[in-house]
Formats: structure tokens, sequence, C-alpha cells
């Protein structure tokens, strides 16, 4: 058998959206748990829309994600470009490949699969024009070529010439007139298109001496040994196209699988950038700086954990079969295939998002949350010793939802209230609670106990002493900040508020 070998191939355009990484994800299980290998290649064919510092930015949130290549991307966390037995295929930026595909694509025209085209983009412009006067589409197809500036049109030595003299041809596929496609995919099953329905798609262009995506696609999944091409629906238009190219040069195929569209929380359609900025959530791995300095925020730097994030990609489009929500990466690994994969698309919730967070939260041990909230802690001016912190989070983590919340949920376990909520203030900082709250915590006897028997109004002293130790009347329970802060810290805060009491 072949050894597995799939890859996430993503283009450099801008920020990796998270239904990019939910797809590296998907090709990262598959690989692992067929033993196999995941490979990164990036497809930057498309000069126009590159963008500086995308492609480290995809390395950056896979490595965050605990997505790792096993070719294409070295140890330094750079593209690969000079082949070495590890990385056999580079180089793996298809820019650096632009050598091969020509040969590729006059190979196809010399079997008939392809044709030499040169009409300019202003006449394909006046056709679409026309077309669109006369309530049409103008399409580049087995109908329409024979009436255009092409080789199947011209006499063979125009043809020479203007592949000689003009910079500005490109090579198209040439699609079969009357033709079933029969395709199957790994998810969706059997489809079926007529050729009839299809365009001749640009292959390569003289222009910049590059291929476009369909040709580059295919030739290097073939030259990478590709098995299984596991990638977004939005490609599947494209495969009626990418069967027959393999038909063409006569390669065995790799099986195909299309994975539902990520959708927005509310309405229909793909989640997108927008949606997060509506609804308050990031829809991108790692915080990313455009152009114009405007910052798209990331799960990374909104707090979220690595694996939680993972967990929730996952399980939007796919499951496990059972009842099973919080899954490891092996157990992931373990469960996953491509038959429980979903093919309607899968809303995306903002709060299951956090869900998994809470969660992921509640099962870290203290001592490891605690080495996580002391940077947060020192972002406050705040220091204390490395056990407080740690028996600080063992109180107040099933509070919180990120790591930063653990200073939202009780600020006072480190620092003494100096002010107070002043409508708390004037309904339990009365002279008569205060004197009763004293007395109660003076006593260094259990408070409730104390002032039952002593047949006092509960609610009102024991507010009393919680607005002295947090600022307000809500809080952790008083037995809880007591273990952590002290009788002694307890008694001078009560002391403080007594100077606020009018």
């Amino acid at each position: 058998m072949k050894r597995t070998r799939v890859r996430f191939a993503p283009s450099p355009t801008g920020p990796l959206h998270m239904g990019g990484v939910r797809t590296a994800l998907y090709n990262y299980l598959y690989a692992k748990q067929h033993g196999g290998d995941f490979i990164l290649r990036i497809e930057d064919t498309d000069s126009q829309r590159f963008v500086p510092g995308a492609e480290q930015y995809i390395i950056e949130a896979l490595n965050w994600c605990g997505i790792v290549p096993d070719e294409g991307v070295d140890s330094n966390g750079q593209v690969v470009s000079v082949a070495s037995e590890k990385h056999p295929h580079a180089p793996y930026r298809q820019s650096e490949r632009r050598a091969i595909y020509r040969a590729y694509a006059e190979e196809l025209v010399a079997k008939g699969w392809a044709y030499y085209a040169f009409d300019s983009s202003e006449d394909l412009a006046a056709r679409r024009a026309a077309a669109e006067a006369n309530g049409q589409t103008f399409i580049y197809n087995y109908e329409t070529r024979v009436s255009l500036r092409n080789s199947l049109t011209l006499p063979s030595d125009e043809v020479t010439r203007l592949l000689e003299e003009t910079g500005d041809w490109t090579i198209r596929f040439k699609m079969p007139e009357d033709r079933i496609v029969v395709m199957d995919d790994l998810i969706r099953g059997h489809v079926e298109v007529s050729s009839a329905t299809l365009d001749d798609k640009v292959l390569w262009k003289k222009a910049d001496e590059l291929p476009t995506y369909h040709l580059a696609n295919i030739v290097d999944d073939h030259l990478m040994e590709i098995t299984e091409v596991i990638r977004g629906e939005e490609w599947l238009p494209s495969l009626p196209l990418h069967y027959l190219l393999y038909e063409a040069f006569g390669w065995e195929r790799p099986r195909f699988a299309h994975l539902p569209l990520l959708l927005k929380p509310v309405g229909n359609g793909k989640l997108s950038k927008r949606d997060g900025d509506k609804m308050g959530f990031p829809v991108f791995p790692l915080n990313w700086v455009n152009s114009d300095g405007e910052t798209y925020r990331g799960y990374r730097e909104d707090g979220y954990f690595p694996e939680a994030f993972v967990n929730l990609l996952a399980f939007l489009g796919w499951n496990p079969g059972d009842e099973r929500e919080i899954m490891s990466m092996q157990e992931l690994i373990d469960a996953f295939s491509l038959e429980h994969v979903s093919k309607s698309g899968a809303k995306f919730n903002p709060e299951k998002a956090k869900w998994y967070n809470k969660e992921y939260l509640r099962m870290k041990s203290d001592e490891e949350l605690a080495l996580l909230y002391e940077p947060v802690l020192a972002a406050h001016g705040v220091t204390a010793p490395h056990d407080y912190v740690v028996k600080v989070v063992g109180v107040i983590k099933d509070r919180a939802t990120f790591v930063a919340d653990l200073w939202t949920a009780a600020p006072y376990l480190f620092v003494a209230p100096t002010e107070y909520v002043e409508k708390d203030l004037a309904k339990f900082g009365t002279p008569e609670n205060y004197a009763m709250a004293l007395e109660a915590l003076e006593s260094g006897a259990d408070l409730e106990e104390y002032i039952r028997e002593r047949e006092w109004p509960m609610g009102k002293v024991m507010n009393c002493i919680r607005l002295a130790l947090t600022g307000s009347g809500s809080g952790l329970g008083i037995h809880e900040i007591l273990s952590c802060i002290g009788h002694e810290e307890a008694l001078r805060r009560l002391t403080n508020l007594g100077s606020a009491i009018k």
C-alpha cells in the first residue's frame, strides 16, 4: 500500500481564517491516524494578491495549534527551498517551482488537451459586455473557442509568430465537448457533471511565467505523491477539471474529500471577519495587523488555549460518533474519520468556543494556572508568593473562562479595596452593622454561629464584612476570602471600612 500523504496548501494572501486552520487540522488528523505524512505547501502563484508576512503567520498559527508539518517547513519555521532527505520534494513554495510548470502545460497542448489562447483582456471584456447586453453570460468554452483567437482557429504559422512576438498569451485547458465527468468524493459520495457546463480554464500565463492554481495544484500533488486531497467545499466546482487533468496526464488520481463550510452564527452564509466584528469574537487564530494598521483579533491573544481552539475546530463539521466533546489531540487522531464529516455547513457558536476554553481551564492543575496567572498579576503591578497564587487559583478557577478572568473575578484577594460601591456602602456600611461585624470578626469564632447566637441580622452583618473585604456587596464567599487573605488582613480591611463610614 502507498504511504498516506496529505497536504495543506494555503495561499499567503492575508491571515489564515479559522476555516483554513480546520482544513489543516483534518489533514493532520487523517495523516497521523494512518501513519502518514502531513505536508505544508505554499501556493503563492497569484503574485498580485501576495501579502508580506502572511506565510510566516500561517506557520506560526499551525505551530500554536500543535499542527506541525512533517514536510515543507524546517526546524526554524521556514518554508524549505532546497531538497533533502527529510524534505525530498523541495521547494515547497510554488513561486520557486515556476520552472517546472510550463513543460507540463506544453505537454497538454501536445496531447490535444490544451491550446494557446491569444485573446487580450480587452477582447474578452468586450465579449462579456456584448453578451450581457443580450441578457447572456460569456463563457470561454467549446462553443465560443471556435470564434476566438487561439491555436484552434489560427493558422500554425500565425500561432508560431504570436508565441514568439507577444507576451500576454495563455495556455487553456480544452474541455471535452460532450462528456459526463464521473467523480467520487469521500464525504459527498458519487458526483456527475456534464462538461458542457464547464469553461476552458487558463492553466499557464506567459505574462508572469506562472501557472494558475489548477495546473500547479495538480502537478505538485502528483510530484509530491499526495494520496488524499482534503480541502474546503469552495473547491468542489473545480473537481471535474482536476479529474480531467489527471486523465489528460495519464496519472493516478488521489482521493478527494471536500469539507463543509463554516457558517456564521446567525443567518446563512460563510463565517467572515465581519461576523466576528459584529458579534465580538475572532475568526483568526492569531492577531493580524493589516497594511492600514487595523488589528484583526486572534484566539491566542483573546486568551484561548490552543487545545481548546483545536477541540472546537474539530467538532465544527465532525463528531466521533459518541457523546464525547472534550478530546485531546491524540484522542482526535484515534477517532477521526472522513465518514463522520458532515456534508452540510457547520454553524459556529461563539458561546461554545468559550465553553471549550472554560473546560480546558478547569482541567489545568492549580500549579499550571498559577504560572499562567502570574504574568497577568504582574501586568496589574501585583507580586505575590507563588504558593499563595496557587492557593488563590484553586479557589477561583471555577469562576473563570480565561486566565485574565482570574483577576476580574477577585482582585481583592491580592489588593485591599480603597473605594466602596456607593449603594452597597449606604446599604450595609451603617454604624450598627459595622459594630456587629467588627465584634464578630474580632472574636475569632465561626462568624455565622457567632451572629446567629446573638440573633443579629445575618445578611446585614455578613455583607458589611464582605463590603470591607471586597469593596462591594458581592464576590466570593466570605469563608473563601478569609481562607486566602487570613484573619489579620481581614481585620485590617474592616478597620479601613470604619474610616469610610459616616
